[in-house]
């Protein structure tokens, strides 16, 4: 069993199976032709079920094989031009090679003596991650396991800041566009079902800045205590950013929190073009960053930020074995002291490569792209009369659905994009998302992939278009 195990007597097994692997991945990234197989649960699920785990096949080929059956063949491949749903993105190769590399060493980030360089290479990150959104000096922060996890800390730092003794008098205000986690975090922070106060939007989706005004003053004449407002840079439905900078002067003027959700916009961090969509969080107390999202990074590579470094010391516990208080004078570099998380990846190492492989520019160019491609798409969109486009994108999120000619039946409009999203699902020809806006069905691109163009938007458009025309006219034969 020892031949199994990553030591000096098995080095060439490690590299000649790593390369069994690689090989048989990149084949399928060279020959996928569609997004998805269309594959349906009843057809795969009994592939899965029939195997026997107790019974190892003792070869690496012959594993992947079985692999590539139950799901290499049918996984959703992002990198493909025509998946356009979920803020899922292709990745760059540099955090490819970050994700071999980690994997094998299988550092823990927790400890100094689990991580040493790799401790210090998360650390220079968020410093350098911090700087860019110019958090000043004394900030600090932590790699996360994605935007959910961030959210919750740095809620749960705002509620020990809010220093009152009534966690039933804690108010959160968010957007009414604001990302669910903010509302599961509320739950895990011991909050009542009303902590969370939706803040209208306006037609662009973003915080009503006059609303949230109104909201802080409600809550200071009712007794309450507004210990976070959350602003998001990138909604999850329409990538729309509130406005930070009127939101900052408020959170200042009441002494509230200000938690930035930047979990899908911080790919203007490195922009070329579009830096000044973030003005304003600058003076955010904490903000949550994806990489796995904007910076095309192999899930999860993701942080939570703060201003004030001091404020991480309501994260920090101290046990015996592993990070005792003694040695706190000693000032040993310890990351589980700011981290929810005890054992974690060495997630930073593929943001590191990518860095120093293809520089913050290269990054933010990636990221200009599909901001410039969803421009493009809106006004395909809004050129088309057999489509209904929300809002105009500031990154690179379109919301729309389908208005075939003849159709005035908001119901009977809804049914048909339904229909037409699962039968192009079905089709593997694209994969889009879904949602609701305003008690009505809608479709959603998310464009993060910088290899999409305007004629692979086109065709998707043509797609749909003719899935809710089969639809409708099915439905008019069976009325018949």
């Amino acid at each position: 069993m020892r031949s199994h195990l990553l030591n000096d007597l098995t080095a060439e097994h490690y590299r000649r199976s790593v390369t069994e692997g690689v090989e048989r991945v990149a084949a399928k990234l060279a020959t996928t032709e569609r997004p998805f197989t269309g594959v349906t649960v009843d057809a795969l699920a009994p592939r899965v079920e029939r195997i026997d785990l107790d019974r190892p096949l003792h070869d690496t080929a012959a594993v992947l094989d079985e692999l590539e059956e139950i799901y290499l063949r049918d996984a959703v491949y992002f990198h493909h031009p025509r998946y356009l749903a979920h803020l899922n993105c292709p990745v760059v190769i540099p955090a490819v090679v970050g994700e071999a590399v980690l994997s094998a060493v299988n550092s823990s980030l927790d400890t100094w003596d689990q991580s040493a360089g790799g401790t210090l290479i998360e650390r220079r990150l968020i410093d350098w991650t911090a700087a860019r959104i110019g958090l000043g000096p004394a900030a600090d922060g932590v790699f996360t396991s994605g935007g959910t996890q961030s959210n919750l800390q740095a809620l749960l730092l705002a509620r020990e800041e809010a220093k009152t003794g009534s966690l039933g008098r804690l108010r959160i205000l968010a957007s009414e566009a604001s990302h669910f986690s903010v509302q599961k975090a509320a739950k895990l922070l011991g909050l009542g079902q009303d902590a969370v106060i939706p803040v209208p939007v306006d037609r662009d989706r973003r915080m009503r800045t006059v609303a949230l005004a109104r909201e802080l003053e409600r809550c200071t004449r009712d007794g309450l205590v507004a210990m976070a407002v959350v602003a998001t840079a990138g909604t999850t439905d329409f990538g729309s950013i509130d406005p930070l900078p009127e939101i900052a002067a408020l959170c200042a003027r009441y002494g509230v929190w200000l938690h930035v959700d930047a979990a899908y916009g911080c790919g203007l961090l490195a922009s070329v073009k579009y830096r000044d969509r973030l003005a304003g969080i600058e003076r955010a107390d904490s903000v949550t960053v994806d990489y796995h999202k904007s910076f095309f990074q192999p899930v999860s590579s993701s942080a939570v930020l703060v201003r004030d470094g001091a404020t991480l010391r309501h994260a920090t516990y101290h046990a015996d074995y592993l990070n005792p208080r003694r040695t706190a004078p000693e000032r040993v570099p310890n990351q589980v002291d700011k981290s929810l998380q005890t054992t974690r990846r060495f997630d930073a190492l593929k943001l590191w490569l990518t860095l120093r492989t293809m520089g913050a520019d290269g990054i933010g160019e990636l990221f200009d792209e599909v901001c410039d491609l969803a421009r493009d798409g809106w006004r395909l969109l809004a050129a088309d009369p057999r489509f209904d486009v929300v809002v105009e994108p500031a990154l690179s999120t379109l919301v729309f659905r389908c208005v075939p000619a003849g159709v005035t039946d908001p119901a009977e409009i809804d049914r048909a994009n339904l229909h037409a999203r699962k039968a192009l699902f079905a089709s593997g020809d694209a994969v889009v998302a879904a949602t609701r806006v305003d008690g009505r069905h809608y479709l959603k691109f998310t464009l993060l992939n910088p290899e999409t163009t305007t004629a692979d938007i086109a065709a998707v458009l043509d797609l749909i278009a003719g899935h809710a025309e089969q639809y409708l006219g099915a439905s008019l034969d069976r009325a018949s």
